[in-house]
């Protein structure tokens, strides 16, 4: 008897492929087939001469009319639908439940898989409370006991904690102030931690050292007081505490500035000695004509010292006029320096470049070179000391109009021509002296000519 593939087979038909019971791949994977014969059938060949931007816009693959507006039409992140399979679903049951965490006894309902009845609320792990310690009576009388604190009290203190969860906050603010007495949120954690304390060292075993938690209520106290005083600040005093961070910064980057100068000026120190040792160790091998081993074995020279001329150790031909080019670490400054010293002194800028003049000229120039950065590094020097000097005298004139106004109110009493001690301390806390050169603050800025005023208003009084 024929079957239906018989049939199809006969009359050239297709779908030889969709034969037998269907299966869970097929249910899965059916929409892939489907689009793969899609494409499989709707495939055309663009028009010879016709440019693919025009083909685009005339034709896509679903035969489809061109966008208006770009869109996205493949399914990269996009969410799948959810493929069924073959397998049954598992069953759910409206339930009962009760939280452990609760201690009435209610009883709630949910939605639960079957296979998960009896078993316990997942939720309930969830639910974490603070062990605080109970004590007895006798233990009380014995460790526990305090003037300042009743044992009402403390057990009051310690119902609120254990109902709480030791939120001090909440403990203070449902505190019974009424009935006992007053009591700030410092004192609260500070009996309490005692009594923790002292019943872990109780309780513990002998010949063990329990770690026992200790609270400084004075700490907190002093920690809170100064959040208020910060907080309380008025916007000047912010001004003005920014405006000495920013001062402060800059009194640190001249200091790291000046120390790095003085270091400089220690290298180029160390690298004139080092040149002029080796100038003298020169001339002594060449007075005792040692052989050129000898010679050779130079002590090292630091990198600062003038100019590092590079070695032409490559192959082939080199010329010798190339050593006397001066390296690209020269500034311009400097070589126009050198230049300007060659003219006046009446030397080539270009001489004959032989074994000897071509070594003698580029030690000349590195001379040249250190010598004009330790002039460089000597009028800094001057010019840091001439700051420094007029600064001084400014401040010992500032000193002596002080000392003669007191001079001129006694006449004649040498012991009253200086300011007592008192008057010194308080002219020296007016005064902010700042060797590095940071100006005063503002605050102190008025400080200083309200004082002012005020000595000068003293003296047009005195007769």
């Amino acid at each position: 008897m024929a079957t239906g593939a018989d049939v199809r087979d006969i009359l050239e038909l297709t779908g030889g492929d969709n034969d037998g019971p269907i299966t869970k791949k097929d249910l899965i994977n059916s929409d892939k087939k489907k689009t793969k014969k899609a494409t499989e059938t709707l495939t055309f060949k663009r028009p010879e001469g016709m440019h693919r931007e025009v083909y685009a816009l005339l034709y896509s693959d679903k035969k489809d009319a061109p966008p208006l507006l770009p869109s996205d039409t493949t399914q990269g992140y996009r969410t799948v639908k959810a493929k069924l399979g073959c397998k049954k679903v598992r069953p759910w049951k409206w339930m009962p439940f009760t939280n452990p965490a609760r201690r009435d006894g209610a009883i709630f309902h949910h939605w639960r898989r079957v296979a998960e009845e009896g078993k316990d609320y997942p939720f309930a792990r969830f639910n974490k409370t603070v062990q605080v310690p109970v004590y007895s009576e006798q233990e009380y009388q014995m460790h526990l006991h305090d003037d300042g604190w009743t044992k009402a009290e403390t057990d009051h203190l310690f119902d609120l904690c254990k109902r709480f969860d030791l939120r001090f906050i909440v403990v203070h603010d449902r505190y019974d102030h009424q009935q006992y007495r007053k009591r700030s949120v410092e004192d609260l954690k500070e009996r309490y931690y005692s009594i923790c304390g002292k019943l872990t060292k109780v309780r513990a075993a002998s010949g063990t050292e329990p770690k026992i938690y200790i609270f400084d209520a004075g700490h907190e106290r002093r920690r809170k007081e100064q959040l208020e005083k910060l907080f309380n600040r008025t916007p000047e005093q912010v001004a003005e505490e920014e405006y000495l961070v920013q001062e402060l910064r800059k009194i640190e980057t001249r200091k790291k500035e000046r120390e790095k100068k003085a270091q400089d000026l220690q290298k180029l120190i160390k690298a004139a000695d080092t040149t002029t040792e080796l100038r003298r160790a020169e001339k002594r091998v060449s007075k005792k004509k040692l052989p050129q081993k000898r010679e050779t074995e130079k002590p090292a020279v630091p990198e600062t010292a003038g100019i590092k001329f590079p070695d032409f150790k490559s192959a082939g031909v080199t010329l010798r006029s190339q050593r006397m080019k001066l390296p690209s670490s020269v500034g311009q400054k400097k070589i126009k320096a050198i230049e300007q010293i060659l003219i006046e002194q009446g030397v080539d800028l270009n001489p004959m470049p032989t074994e000897e003049i071509v070594q003698m000229f580029n030690e000349l120039r590195s001379d040249l070179v250190l010598l004009y950065e330790l002039k460089q590094a000597h009028s800094n020097c001057e010019y840091e000391q001439q700051m420094l000097r007029h600064r001084y005298e400014a401040l010992l004139k500032a000193g002596g109009c002080v000392g003669t106004v007191g001079a001129a109110s006694t006449p004649g009493a040498e012991s009253q021509s200086w300011l007592n001690a008192d008057d010194i301390k308080v002219e020296a806390k007016e005064q902010i002296i700042d060797v590095v050169g940071a100006p005063l603050t503002p605050n102190s800025r008025k400080r200083r000519e309200s004082a002012s005023s005020s000595s000068s208003v003293k003296k047009v009084k005195k007769p």
